[in-house]
C-alpha cells in the first residue's frame, strides 16, 4: 500500500436537522488504493461520501485533502482539486445523447502544458473519450445512441464515464451495483479494479459487501453513524460471523 494518504477524514458529523447521520467518524484513504465504506441502509455511507464531493455540508470534523481542508467548499472547487463523484442512481441526463453525457463530464478540463506540450481542451476531452471507450466499449457503440435508453447496467457504466472525463485524481462511487444483475456487476467491479490500477485512487461505498470487498484493499464498515470496524479488505472478507451480522450476507 502507498504510505502517501491522499485524503483523510477527521471526526466528521453530519446533521439533518435533528437527525445525527454521521457522528465522529475518522479514516484515511491512501493513494493508488480502493477503500470501501460498508454498511446498511441508514449507516451513513452516502451522507459521507456526499460530504467530499460538497453535497453535503458538515458540522464539524475534518475533510483533509492532499494536506488541505476542503469540508464545505462548493462542489466546483472540489472537482478542481481533482475530486470526482458517480453518483447513486446514476442520473444520466435524459435528453443528451451517451457521447454528450461524456462530454458533459469534460466541461471542467482546461487546455495545459504537458512537459513542454500543449494539450488543448479539445484534445484533452478526446485523449478522455478514448480512455473512456476503452474501458467501457459498449458506450463507444452506443455513442449517438440516447442515454435514457440505455440499459441499466450500461447507464452505470456511463455514470462512471462521465466522471472520469474529468481527469480525476480522486474517484467516489456511490453505490455503482445498485439494481444491476450479478453478472453486470461482475463486469463492472472489474472495469473499476482496472481504472485502479491504471493509477487512479478510489472511494467507494457499496451494500454490495463480498463483491467490494474482493476487490478493495481497505475497508470501513459503519453502523448507524459510527465506524463499527475497519482494516485489510480480505481480513474482512474472511470474517463470516462481522459479514453476517453488520452486512446481510
Amino acid at each position: 500500500m502507498n504510505n502517501e494518504v491522499l485524503l483523510e477524514i477527521k471526526d466528521l458529523e453530519i446533521d439533518y436537522g435533528i437527525v445525527k447521520a454521521v457522528k465522529g467518524i475518522s479514516m484515511k484513504v491512501h493513494r493508488g488504493t480502493i477503500v470501501a465504506i460498508l454498511g446498511a441502509n441508514g449507516a451513513g455511507k452516502t451522507s459521507t461520501i456526499r460530504s467530499i464531493s460538497g453535497l453535503n455540508k458538515v458540522k464539524s470534523g475534518e475533510i483533509i485533502y492532499k494536506g488541505e481542508p476542503i469540508q464545505n467548499l462548493p462542489t466546483y472547487e472540489i472537482v478542481k482539486k481533482g475530486i470526482m463523484q458517480s453518483p447513486e442512481g446514476r442520473l444520466v441526463l435524459q435528453g443528451l445523447s451517451v457521447e454528450e453525457n461524456l462530454i458533459v463530464g469534460g466541461y471542467s478540463l482546461k487546455s495545459e502544458n504537458i512537459d513542454g506540450v500543449k494539450l488543448s481542451r479539445k484534445n484533452k476531452l478526446n485523449k478522455n473519450l478514448e480512455e473512456v471507450y476503452n474501458y467501457f466499449p459498449i458506450l463507444r457503440d452506443r455513442k449517438k445512441q440516447p442515454a435514457n435508453t440505455l440499459s441499466g447496467g450500461e447507464q452505470q457504466m456511463l455514470a462512471i464515464g462521465r466522471a472520469l472525463m474529468a481527469s480525476p485524481d480522486f474517484l467516489l462511487l456511490d453505490e455503482p451495483s445498485l439494481g444491476l444483475a450479478p453478472l453486470i456487476i461482475k463486469d463492472i467491479f472489474k472495469i473499476i479494479k482496472q481504472i485502479k490500477e491504471d493509477g487512479r485512487t478510489i472511494l467507494i461505498v457499496e451494500q454490495n459487501a463480498k463483491q467490494t470487498l474482493r476487490i478493495a484493499d481497505y475497508a470501513y464498515l459503519l453502523e448507524v453513524g459510527r465506524v463499527k470496524t475497519y482494516g485489510k479488505s480480505q481480513d474482512i472478507l474472511k470474517d463470516e460471523e462481522l459479514i453476517k451480522t453488520y452486512l446481510g450476507s
